[in-house]
C-alpha cells in the first residue's frame, strides 16, 4: 500500500513537471489536481490500459513498442476527459509528448533514486 501511495505521489511531481515544460498546452489546476489526475491515471492504466494493448499489439510489434507512447498518450486523454477543468491537454499531439516525457522521467526516477535506494537495503 505504501509503495502504491509513493508511486501516486512520483507522478504527481511529474506531471507537475510537465505542466511546466509544456505551460499553456498541459495544464493542472494545482498540487491537489496532480495528486487526483495521478490517482485516476493509475486507475485508467490498471483497467483500460491492457485491453488497449492487447487490441493494439500488432502494430505495437510492428513499431518496436513504440506505439505505447500512443497508448499512454490515450490514457492521458481519458484521464484529462474524466477530471475535467483542473487537468487540461489541449491536444493529442501534446498528449503524446508528455507520455513521451513521463515515460524518460519515470526511468530517470527509476534507475536514479528509487533502484539505488532498494540496493542499499
Amino acid at each position: 500500500m505504501l509503495r502504491w501511495v509513493a508511486s501516486i505521489l512520483i507522478n504527481a511531481v511529474i506531471l507537475m513537471v510537465c505542466a511546466l515544460l509544456f505551460k499553456e498546452n498541459f495544464q493542472l489546476a494545482g498540487i491537489w489536481a496532480a495528486v487526483l489526475a495521478s490517482l485516476v491515471l493509475s486507475i485508467v492504466n490498471f483497467l483500460i490500459k491492457p485491453f488497449l494493448v492487447l487490441l493494439t499489439l500488432p502494430v505495437t510489434v510492428l513499431t518496436l513498442g513504440l506505439f505505447l507512447f500512443v497508448i499512454n498518450a490515450i490514457t492521458l486523454m481519458i484521464t484529462q476527459a474524466l477530471l475535467g477543468d483542473s487537468f487540461n491537454i489541449s491536444g493529442f499531439g501534446t498528449a503524446l509528448l508528455a507520455s513521451i516525457v513521463i515515460s524518460l522521467l519515470h526511468l530517470v526516477v527509476q534507475k536514479g533514486v528509487l533502484q539505488p535506494m532498494r540496493e542499499n537495503k
